[in-house]
Formats: structure tokens, sequence, C-alpha cells
């Protein structure tokens, strides 16, 4: 059957040929490659994964399990109700193809389509002619209004077969533009709202850690300490593992302390980094891990940036002055403070060498910094701060209930967030918004 002679149809698997199954193939790798897919890998992988198992007539096989293990190495019995990795894909998928559809003008045979609340893909055939409504007017309209007779028709016939047509319009035109109001909706998530900056650029989003200068006894100071304890600290697993029990009344020479440049990730910065790159890579948004001096402030004026740490990474200190709320070092307190005349101020309250108590942290989320790029800053008076920072920013469940207490549109705004985590066994808790500020 010619294509050319088609009015819009659904092509269900089962009654797809041969020669029109091509057609969607060739279509599918149209949209991968394009502008709106081709950075986005997890968008592809689930699109290309839907398309062609509707066109092989499996599409009862397309549920949200099997997507996930299937595409995103999910175990098999992984709850989905705790991991959205499927359903925020979809949106994502959506989002990409309704922007594709805008910049081709329509200008394919063929649309593939993801309807709201189903994971099966759907494809119609368009004519080279006429808009989607119209031809949808053209498939559902009974067949006395395609082609009237006019000629012997009374006047009040005409009148109300044109109030049926006009009819038909409308209800299409509301069905689609509610439709699509639906598909805004569940796209738009608190979480891909707070995330969208990112979008606006190709360039994948640098997660930027600091490396501080990390110091380690020499050879020497392990040798002394194993003449009087034979056994002790014979092999790189010991010394890399075990803490040097010198007394504190040992002389140490400055020579005898090394530092080492391959040290010095704080265990803090590491899970946020963790946790926001697995976020974005659910959202389809490629990002890079820099590190130390593996990054410079002219790779932060490129790309959309997320900077981890407060007071051991230099660029989080050089931003914040001149924001509403900053981390300053006051008489030795590391303290988030409120820039404003009679601010507040927030502390750690933390004991037996960090492991309990509580601990406070920063989410700022710049549309434009002084880099010239969106940069969202995860940060905390310690490492449990940080992590609790990236848990919030990472978490779909954190990130919604914090954002549902903001005040007005922030989505347009610049935004920081105040955060307090109660740390046990150096492990943060739940991260709570205690104040926030948008501009």
């Amino acid at each position: 059957m010619s294509l050319a002679n088609r009015n819009v149809k659904d092509a269900g698997p089962l009654e797809m040929e041969p020669e029109q199954a091509e057609l969607v193939v060739a279509e599918l790798e149209r949209i991968l490659t394009s502008r709106s897919f081709r950075n986005a890998v997890r968008s592809r992988q689930f699109l290309e994964f839907v398309v062609r198992h509707a066109i092989e007539g499996h599409s009862e096989q397309l549920k949200e399990r099997t997507i996930g293990t299937e595409v995103f190495h999910r175990a098999p019995g992984y709850a989905t109700g705790d991991d959205p990795v499927v359903r925020v894909q979809a949106g994502e998928v959506r989002r990409r193809l309704e922007q594709y559809y805008q910049e081709t003008h329509d200008a394919s045979p063929i649309r593939i389509e993801l309807p709201v609340g189903s994971y099966a893909p759907h494809i119609r055939w368009v004519p080279a002619n006429g808009t989607a409504i119209a031809e949808q007017v053209a498939t559902h309209a009974p067949r006395a209004v395609e082609n009237p007779p006019t000629e012997n028709m009374r006047p009040s016939t005409r009148w109300m077969i044109a109030a049926l047509c006009l009819s038909v319009i409308l209800v299409l035109g509301a069905g689609i533009l509610f439709e699509r109001s639906r598909v805004n909706l569940h796209q738009h998530t608190l979480v891909e709202q707070f995330w969208a900056p990112a979008f606006a650029t190709p360039q994948p989003v640098l997660i930027c850690l600091a490396k501080p200068v990390v110091y380690r006894p020499s050879f020497e100071l392990y040798q002394r300490y194993a003449r009087s304890h034979p056994g002790t600290f014979e092999t790189e697993v010991e010394r890399s593992n075990q803490a040097l029990p010198l007394p504190g009344t040992e002389k140490v020479e400055w020579s005898q302390m090394l530092q080492y440049p391959d040290y010095g990730v704080a265990v803090g910065d590491a899970y946020s980094a963790v946790s926001i790159s697995g976020l974005l890579g659910q959202l389809g948004k490629p990002s890079q891990v820099r590190i130390g001096t593996n990054y410079s402030f002219e790779d932060l004026r490129n790309s959309p940036d997320v900077i981890i740490g407060a007071f051991n990474n230099k660029w989080t200190m050089q931003m914040m002055p001149t924001l509403h709320f900053a981390f300053v070092e006051e008489n030795g307190e590391y303290t988030i403070r409120e820039r404003i005349p009679g601010g507040r101020a927030w502390r750690p309250n933390l004991r037996e060498a960090e492991r309990f108590g509580e601990d406070f942290a920063i989410v700022a989320r710049l549309l434009d910094s002084k880099t010239g790029q969106f940069t969202v800053i995860a940060a905390g008076l310690t490492s449990s701060g940080t992590q609790a920072a990236g848990e919030f920013v990472s978490s779909q469940d954190f990130l919604e209930k914090g954002l549902r207490a903001v005040p007005g549109e922030w989505q347009k705004k610049n935004l920081e967030l105040v955060l307090e985590t109660t740390v046990t066994d150096s492990t943060p808790g739940p991260p709570q918004l205690v104040s926030a500020y948008a501009w």
C-alpha cells in the first residue's frame, strides 16, 4: 500500500507492512541523530528500545519493570516505586520528541509519539498536505461530511453539516490541547524544572570536586615504628589502611611528612558526585567528573557545572561572597551566614570526631553565575553536610519536598537553600530545608 495514498492512520505493529517498517526505522534513525537526541544517551536507548519492540509486534512487553531491567540494567525485582528511572526518562523522551517535530516542521511523513501513561510508541502516517488537526478530522469525521452533495441540500441542511464539522474540529482540537497539557504536566516535574537550564546547551555538565593537599608519613617513619613493633606496616596495604599510632611525644621532622598528590577527595564529595551524575544520567544529560586541577575557570565558562564542597573548594568560596547565604570562617569556626543586617547563622554541632550531631549545607542554583553558565553548588560545613546536599539535589523525593516549600516562581530565578541534617556514625540523615531565598 502506498503511503502517499493513505490518510493519517495508526500503524499498529501487527498490521505494519515491511515497507512501512523500513520507513519507521528510517524515521527513528533521523530522530536519534537529531540535535534533540544525539547527546542524550539514555533517551536514545529508551526510544530505540520501545520503537523496535513495537515494530516487531511486542508492544505488550513494554512495561516499566521490563524497560528498567533491559535498558537501564536494574535488578529484575527492583522496586519501581522507589526508582523512577523509567518514568523520568519517558517524560524526557516525550519532551525531546515534541522538540524534534517542532524543529522539523512536520516535514516527515511519519510521527513517532509516546502517549502519556504508556510506554508503547504511537506511530502515525501524515500526508504531505494538511495540518495534523485537519488530518485527524479526515480520519474520524463521517463520510457524509467528507464529500457533501451541497448542490442538493437546503440551506438549513448545509448549516447543520457546517455546524457538525465545526463541532468535530473543536472537540478534536480541545482533545489535542488537553493531551498536550497532560504531557507538559507530566514532563515538568519539580526535579526536571530544577535541572532544566542544564539542557539549554549540548555541553555536558561538569561535576567539579576539590582535591585538598594531603600528607602521609614517610617510609622511614613506618620503619621506625616497625622496629619496636615487629610485623607491623610491612605492606602498602597496611600503610594505606591503618593509621600510624606514633605516641604524642614522638618527634617528627617535617621532611618525614610527604605530600601525596593522588590522595584527598572527601568522602561526602565523592558520594555527592556519584549521586548527581546518576540523576543526570536518568534525565538524559551527559556529565563529566573533574577533580582538583583537572578543570579551570575556562572550563566552567564553557559548560553548565555542579561545584561540590565548601571550604575545600576554591570555586565555591569565590562564588559565595555576594550571595544571600554564604560560607564564612569566623574565629576558626565554619559558618553559614545570612548576609543581611541581623542575619541568621548556622554552625555545625558535631561531637566524637564529627561522627554525631547536626550539620548544615547550602544548595545554590544560579541561572547565570560568575562563569556565565548555569551552576549548582552543593556544599556543607563538613563532609557530612556536603553529602546531604548531594542527596538533596539528586533525590526526587527530597528535592520535590523541599521545592514545594519555596514561595514564588523560583524556576526563573536564582535560588539558595539552607539544609540541616542529623549525622549518626558519620552518616547524614535526610536533609531538611530550614531557609530559602530566591532572586
